[in-house]
């Protein structure tokens, strides 16, 4: 390979990282390994031109068979062309070793540089093998658990030459209509946070010497997850404590944790897209938080600063995009067209395009892809990990530890498991693929395990199937939409002829895989089609119901609630979902989830979360109307925030604080005895929740501000402990910043957000 370097100390380096001469690189190790990154960065900004460096700054969705001929015309033929130039800087949605070393090689041998690509996936939750949906492994609480799933997706995706995941979405929502719920951790600026750092350092490991762990991408900054009505895409409208309070606390907490990159997300802020937002991007992020890895775009959105009306122009939207503190462009293409010419205009400095090439070079080689391009090409490994026993092993353990029994009445659950019919109802009972729920990766239709395949495992008992409904009229694809079912009830009269026959009848109701996820957006949280009429017709055959729900979620199941005897949700919980749900069903596994979304009693009642403001009327006097209610419905939801039953019985007692005061240097400690009064081992998650009293802003009725994860055996006792100091009181004040207030406090210990167990403290400053 020619040699294009002029032999200066500075070149030396370049030369070594990029030579393809086996002997310079061998030599090279050793210079390579006393440079730190920045020099080594420094040392290739040197050498590119405005253009390369531009090109960094441009990322391409796979755009021709990589292992075909090459384009020839169109735009894959001008994408192909930048690429073997070296204007690209990363690739999305090429997956396989064999592509992915094929574009790599492009990029290293035959462009000038050889600036190794990054090649980015949407590994949400899991590549192949696939692990509940996010909003479901919210529900167990478990930062460990959700932490190994991270990392077993990491590690299957890293296995097909990928080294880069956009996830975790950290967004904080309270919006159950909003599709994309099943996407984050749920309501909790808290808890999200928690999940958000677990996550992180799942997908990342603690540094990328590992052919096992990727880049992690913290999405979407900022304020997706408040679009108004829950309509996906559209405006959000929050004021400055809401954002600074609720919104941004989960991007902190991820960016403190070493999460590289950002994506920044697709509505507005202040009547400013997020795109073209230099005080969440440049000021905030860049600035005030001294995040130094790099900012990409979502699918398009610099583009979309047009039909915004933001931009004039595409070539308006690179300049307004470049100069907030974008640093990659995900597929709008203005980047790679646009931004030479802006900068010899003087319309965005060269300063812009050299930090966003210095952040974006800077963690490559924190990946390690300039001393081993193919670090993640190994077919071997690839064939070994795909799909593995351990994959399956961990996704199962997710799943189960995802569930949330919502309602045992006479303890119906679990079930026996010999000497009786059981007759199990619902098209989703025998579905294979919408348990996989949205944003599967490259997962195979009908590769998980259906509810019918997990019973039928256990063979004391003699299981009937009918389908009674379709939910859907055709089949569910990725980004079509489809027909809900709203007229055949022809099956109605089977499944009511075999629940009348039945000692049991679990039905498996909810939505689709594909029904919840970006751009499923619903009006209406019901049981779709006629699946509640189902429901009803069943039950007047036969009460003795298990409702298992499949969903992505929060739903509106007052209905059910009050006639079904036994409620279990039971989410999108991906391969392994039949078998994580028989094991729950027959007390294999005792469920321990706790929900991370409120649930509604009426979709009217939405946006609705546990931790809300009083209002200046918070309850009735007398018998006025005239205070903050409806006067069709409760304020009260129908399952809370934190709520989850288990086949064991928790009780809490003893609530105690160990001072009345303490001082900005100090801390106290609050402990309360949690007893298992069962005859069955299991776990509980204990919550500590706080109230300010009072604030130079208004304050929220209560908060969570700790929680333990606690194994108990039968009839044992522990006594869980929390710590309390200045720092977990702090919230962004009247002041514009980040302080804790003196003032007085009550702290709730519980099972859930409903926690009445008290006691009180003073922060004195």
């Amino acid at each position: 390979m020619k040699k294009r370097f002029l032999y200066t100390s500075v070149v030396l380096t370049a030369l070594a990282l990029f030579s393809q001469n086996a002997s310079a690189q061998k030599k090279s190790k050793k210079v390579i390994k006393r440079n730190p990154i920045e020099q080594r960065v420094d040392s290739i900004l040197k050498l590119m031109t405005l253009e390369e460096k531009v090109g960094q700054m441009n990322q391409y969705n796979g755009f021709w068979e990589v292992t075909g001929p090459a384009p020839k015309d169109g735009q894959a033929a001008k994408k192909y062309d930048h690429l073997k130039k070296g204007l690209v800087g990363s690739m999305l949605n090429v997956v396989g070793v064999k592509d992915v070393k094929a574009l790599q090689k492009i990029a290293v041998e035959e462009t000038r540089l050889g600036i190794p690509l990054i090649f980015g996936y949407d590994v949400i939750h899991g590549y192949q093998t696939i692990s509940p949906v996010p909003l479901a492994e919210a529900a167990s609480w478990d930062l460990e658990a959700i932490k190994k799933s991270a990392a077993l997706a990491a590690e299957e995706a890293a296995a097909v030459g990928l080294n880069w995941t956009f996830a975790p979405m950290v967004d904080i929502s309270r919006d159950a209509r909003w599709g994309r719920v099943m996407e984050g951790a749920g309501e909790d600026t808290y808890l999200g946070s928690k999940i958000g750092v677990a996550r992180v350092q799942g997908f990342q490991g603690e540094n990328f010497s590992s052919y096992k762990n990727i880049l992690a991408c913290a999405k979407h900054f900022a304020g997706y997850g408040f679009a108004e009505s829950g309509r996906d895409y559209n405006s959000a409208d929050v004021n400055h404590s809401t954002l600074h309070n609720i919104i941004l606390p989960p991007f902190k907490a991820v960016k403190d944790a070493g999460v590289r990159t950002f994506m920044n997300s697709f509505n507005e802020l202040d009547g400013i897209p997020a795109t073209g937002n230099k005080y969440l991007q440049r000021d905030l992020l860049k600035g005030e938080w001294n995040f130094t890895g790099f900012m990409v775009s979502d699918w398009g959105s610099m583009g979309e600063m047009i039909a915004h009306g933001y931009a004039k122009d595409n070539k308006h939207a690179a300049e307004l995009a470049a100069n907030a503190g974008s640093d990659m462009d995900m597929e709008s293409n203005v980047y790679v067209e646009y931004l030479v010419e802006l900068v010899k205009e003087g319309k965005v400095k060269q300063e812009v395009i050299d930090d966003a090439a210095r952040r974006i070079l800077r963690v490559k080689f924190e990946l390690g892809l300039f001393d081993d391009p193919y670090k993640y090409c190994d077919e071997k490994r690839e064939k070994a990990t795909l799909g593995n026993a351990v994959m399956h092993e961990g996704v199962l353990d997710m799943a189960k530890k995802s569930i949330v029994l919502l309602k045992n009445q006479n303890n119906l659950l679990p079930l026996k498991k010999s000497g009786q019919k059981i007759a199990v109802i619902g098209a989703l009972a025998n579905d294979k693929s919408s348990p996989l729920g949205g944003w599967r990766g490259v997962s195979k239709d009908g590769s998980a395990v259906s509810v019918i395949e997990g019973l039928q495992k256990y063979k004391g008992n003699e299981i009937v199937y009918e389908k009674g409904a379709d939910v859907y009229l055709g089949t569910p694809v990725f980004g079509l939409e489809t027909k809900i079912n709203t007229t055949d009830k022809s099956g109605f009269d089977k499944a009511v002829a075999t629940a009348k026959n039945a000692d049991v009848v679990i039905m498996v109701l909810g939505e689709v895989g594909f029904q919840t996820g970006e751009g499923r957006s619903r009006t209406n949280l019901d049981l779709p089609g006629v699946q509640q009429e189902l429901l009803e017709a069943v039950f007047n055959a036969n009460p003795n119901i298990v409702l298992v729900l499949n969903n992505g979620r929060p739903l509106t199941i007052t209905w059910a609630d009050e006639n079904i005897p036994a409620i279990v949700e039971a989410w999108q919980l991906g391969t392994q979902s039949g078998n994580a749900i028989a094991q729950v069903l027959y007390g294999d596994y005792n469920p321990s989830g706790k929900l991370p979304m409120t649930f509604p009693r009426s979709v009217g009642q939405v946006p609705i979360y546990y931790n809300q403001k009083t209002t200046g009327r918070p309850g009735p006097g007398g018998e006025s109307v005239f205070w903050s209610h409806f006067i069709d419905e409760k304020n009260t939801p129908l399952y809370p925030f934190g709520y989850g039953l288990s086949y064991s019985k928790f009780e809490y007692s003893d609530l105690k604080v160990s001072n009345t005061s303490f001082t900005a240097d100090g801390k106290i400690t609050v402990s309360v005895n949690v007893k298992n009064n069962s005859n069955v081992e299991g776990k509980e998650v204990v919550q500590m929740y706080l109230k300010d009293l009072f604030g130079s802003v208004t304050r929220p009725v209560r908060e969570l501000k700790g929680f333990e994860l606690v194994s108990l055996k039968a009839n044992e006792t522990k006594t869980v402990t929390f710590t309390i100091d200045s720092k977990l009181i702090e919230f962004y004040t009247a002041n514009n910043k980040w302080e804790a207030e003196p003032g007085d406090f009550k702290v709730f210990i519980g099972g859930s957000s409903d926690a009445t167990l008290e006691g009180s403290f003073e922060y004195k400053g």
